[in-house]
């Protein structure tokens, strides 16, 4: 996560705009949000898409996600890589025995 914070961060630098504020990217990142529940909906829900609209790109709405939530993180000094392993030790110590664990087949 690091290695794309930076570069997201290397491309925000050329603009004198700079970030937008919270707000603005938490608005973003619904929008994006938004527009992956429409392509997953599309593929696996009941609402189809429109036969003149095209097929969506789950990965790049997920990447656009990404792109967002460094954006935010970089603006607020977050180091998403810190942050992703400190969730993931609370998952692992939370829900440690609340899924059934697929047994080894010898």
């Amino acid at each position: 996560m690091n290695a794309m914070q930076r570069r997201v961060d290397a491309w925000i630098a050329q603009f004198e705009e700079g970030y937008f504020d919270p707000l603005t990217n938490l608005a973003r990142l619904a929008e994006e949000v938004g527009e992956l529940a429409r392509d997953v909906n599309h593929r696996f829900g009941r609402k189809t898409r429109k036969p003149t609209e095209p097929e969506g790109d789950l990965a790049l709405e997920m990447a656009d996600i990404l792109f967002v939530l460094c954006c935010m993180a970089n603006r607020e000094g977050i180091d998403l890589d810190q942050a992703f392993e400190r969730m993931m030790e609370k998952v692992e110590h939370r829900d440690r025995d609340r899924w059934t664990r697929i047994t080894p087949t010898p």
